[in-house]
């Protein structure tokens, strides 16, 4: 590799200050197994400029004689953010409400368990996110060796998520893996995100035929697991298809995705139409859609309080951003006037 000449690479994982990098041909497809360490010039932390995370594509000056230098983030195809808890701690000022977690993926797998880890609400958090990203949901429901009525599952999920691919499969028997390998293109790439000890690294180490990830096992009592995975990282398969495997995540972030929300719910989107009042607010007025399927039964009241909820905490992250770019704009007006943040 010549010295000093700028590259793309892909950012396959990320530890404190040090990223792995994969360089890249003109096209942003990974051309060798060569790995090199790379650092963030110093405009990252003098203009606050945000970080790259797994998976994106970097503008990188190379260096013989130690680590390369990331010069530049290429613009993100998709990406899974969760609210930032940073506060100013680091040597830069962290302004962003959301943290980027993973970025440029074509497909989500969500994986959630068939045993004490199934969740309605969570599966339909984790699509109505997914679509808001622009990248197909896949849910995954695992284990399905240790349920009794895996196709109830399956079609109950179907109902709650209409617009996600849903399978039920067991890494243990093989039952139904078969259905994951239209996912499994040659340079394509598939987030795994799902609470901890839901059998992600077992499926990974399942779909690649070796042990690529730790396992760990889980609690008998609540079906909970511990974290196997500490750090998020990129990685191919035999089939050529990347991988990111995330460590278990209690929480995605919900902000500026009413059309996700929409998009999963549309069943109670539908409803808004019928209701006598255009702006009905589905609380006590007459001749309300909402109201009357609550009534009969058509909607549950736990699906119609799960899409008010996702609602509010869109609003509330609104408007959090607004105050988060104020702040800011003080900042960057005040930052050489002495003003110590």
């Amino acid at each position: 590799m010549k010295t000093n000449s700028t590259i793309t690479a892909r950012v396959s994982c990320v530890q404190k200050n040090l990223f792995t990098l994969l360089p890249c041909d003109d096209n942003g497809v990974v051309n060798s197994d060569e790995e090199i360490n790379g650092k963030l010039k110093g405009k990252f932390y003098n203009l606050g400029l945000e970080p790259p995370v797994v998976g994106d594509y970097v503008k990188v000056i190379t260096n013989e004689y130690g680590d390369a230098l990331i010069d530049e983030v290429l613009p993100r195809k998709t990406s899974f953010k969760r609210p930032n808890r940073s506060g100013h701690s680091e040597a830069f000022v962290k302004n962003l409400l959301e943290e980027t977690i993973v970025a440029n993926f074509d497909y989500v797998f969500i994986v959630t368990s068939l045993n004490q880890n199934y969740n309605e609400n969570r599966i339909a958090r984790y699509v109505s996110i997914t679509l808001n990203t622009g990248a197909k949901p896949v849910v995954v429901l695992s284990k399905a060796d240790l349920c009794d009525d895996v196709e109830l599952k399956v079609e109950i999920t179907k109902a709650i998520c209409d617009k996600a691919d849903v399978f039920a499969i067991s890494s243990l028997t093989g039952y139904g893996l078969e259905q994951l390998k239209p996912y499994l293109q040659k340079d394509k790439t598939i987030a795994f995100v799902g609470s901890s000890g839901v059998g992600k690294s077992t499926l990974l180490n399942t779909l690649n035929g070796s042990e690529l990830m730790k396992v760990s096992n889980i609690r008998d009592e609540d079906g909970k697991g511990r974290h196997t995975t500490t750090y998020r990282q990129l990685f191919r398969l035999e089939s050529g298809v990347w991988v990111m495997d995330t460590p278990g995540l209690r929480e995605i972030g919900v902000l500026d995705m009413e059309e996700g929300i929409d998009e999963t719910f549309s069943d109670v989107v539908a409803l808004f139409d019928s209701c006598k009042f255009n702006d009905c607010t589905h609380t006590n007025e007459p001749g309300c859609a909402v109201l009357a399927a609550l009534k009969d039964g058509t909607l549950s009241e736990e699906r119609w309080e799960t899409y008010q909820q996702l609602h509010q905490e869109n609003e509330w992250g609104k408007a959090k951003m607004m105050q988060i770019a104020k702040f800011t704009r003080e900042y960057q007006k005040n930052r050489y006037s002495g003003w110590n943040v």
